[in-house]
């Protein structure tokens, strides 16, 4: 598990230092830094994968992430011409990289100067037991692709989930979900029936088809809708966003098993608000049974399925860890990190941090306007 991550001259962090726990919830207004964190991760993974890490550098663009040249990362007013990670694990090894300035690459050279921890590429950062899902995750299509290699032999679903259906395909029957994450109303804990099942509850009275295509690499998605009855069946374009943008999600979560890192951007997407609680609930579940979660949101539903998770007993509030994030007026980002308490209640609250409805509501309660 990560336990904290120094950043030094990445985009808008001059020196700064991210704590993890089980549940790690990054917030704050846009283009304020919360995506680079995420993007600093996933550019240490990506030149792992490249074999670039160990000895030659950082990959600015591949699979995962594309974030430019060097010019496009470097902190706008560092004193040297360095970025450097520093990745520390809750077991207590750690590993910091050095990268130097080159403006002629997107790869980054590695100042070779410090000392390997090994271990640290044992991690679940630089394993299979890792899922990854962008903000832009695919949308409806008529037929979805297939991959082997990223799907039977890495177990990816795709950053933007584009594999997800193959996944389910493949492992729909294989993989058990953990006990303590199992949803009650479903069949069996495979991992079709519980997606099946959690689907359920963010969307409700869905039932899913894995089709492939024969003499085709692509694959179909098919819904149907249950309601005192039978339903006709529906492809997935003719179903709208909400279904297929949470769908890579529950499978990532769903067939993480303990130990697993999964990073999530703005999972509340085409959700309605009811979705996005019962997306927080489970993704604070999730973490109960050992799967650490980093996830990017701007909405105040997810966090209060988190808080209310907290609230229920799900999950102890010294496993979420909450940053908000903010530029000051030199441009670097500024985190603050309020706490979380067995009730479910935040403090402190800071100014900015999810209260947008309490303001507005304040106004429209001002003397002339009722």
């Amino acid at each position: 598990m990560i336990q904290e991550l120094h950043l030094h001259n990445y985009k808008c962090f001059a020196d700064q230092k991210v704590s993890f726990k089980a549940l790690t919830l990054l917030s704050g207004l846009n283009n304020t830094g919360k995506s680079s964190v995420i993007q600093s991760l996933l550019l240490l993974r990506q030149s792992y994968q490249q074999d670039l890490l160990l000895d030659r550098g950082l990959a600015l663009n591949g699979d995962l992430v594309n974030v430019g040249t060097v010019e496009d990362v470097l902190f706008e007013k560092a004193i040297e011409d360095v970025i450097a990670f520093q990745l520390r694990l809750k077991n207590g090894h750690e590993q910091a990289w050095r990268f130097l300035y080159d403006q002629e690459t997107d790869v980054l050279s590695l100042d070779v100067s410090h000392t390997e921890d090994e271990e640290i590429y044992h991690s679940s950062l630089f394993n299979n037991n890792f899922h990854y899902l962008t903000a832009e995750r695919i949308g409806p299509r008529l037929f979805f692709d297939m991959s082997d290699i990223l799907v039977r032999h890495r177990r990816q679903l795709g950053p933007a989930g584009e594999y997800a259906a193959h996944f389910l395909y493949i492992y729909g029957d294989e993989i058990k979900v953990h006990t303590d994450l199992a949803h009650p109303d479903a069949i069996s804990l495979d991992l079709k029936n519980q997606v099946e099942a959690w689907l359920g509850d963010i969307i409700p009275n869905t039932c899913i088809s894995v089709v492939p295509n024969a003499g085709t690499d692509t694959i179909s998605l098919q819904y149907a809708f249950v309601d005192k009855g039978s339903s006709r069946i529906y492809r997935a374009r003719t179903v709208g966003f909400g279904i297929t943008s949470a769908l890579p999600i529950l499978v990532a979560v769903l067939s993480s098993q303990p130990g697993a890192l999964v990073l999530i951007e703005n999972p509340e997407a085409h959700l309605h608000p009811k979705g996005q609680s019962q997306m927080g609930k489970l993704l604070a579940r999730a973490t109960h049974c050992g799967v650490q979660i980093v996830l990017e949101t701007h909405s105040d539903h997810v966090l209060n399925g988190i808080r209310v998770a907290v609230h229920d007993g799900e999950l102890a509030p010294e496993d979420v860890q909450i940053h908000f994030f903010q530029r000051q007026k030199d441009g670097q980002a500024q985190v603050l990190s309020p706490r979380i308490d067995h009730n479910g209640r935040i403090d402190p609250w800071p100014d900015g941090f999810f209260d947008e409805w309490d303001k507005n509501l304040e106004l429209l309660l001002l003397p002339g306007n009722m």
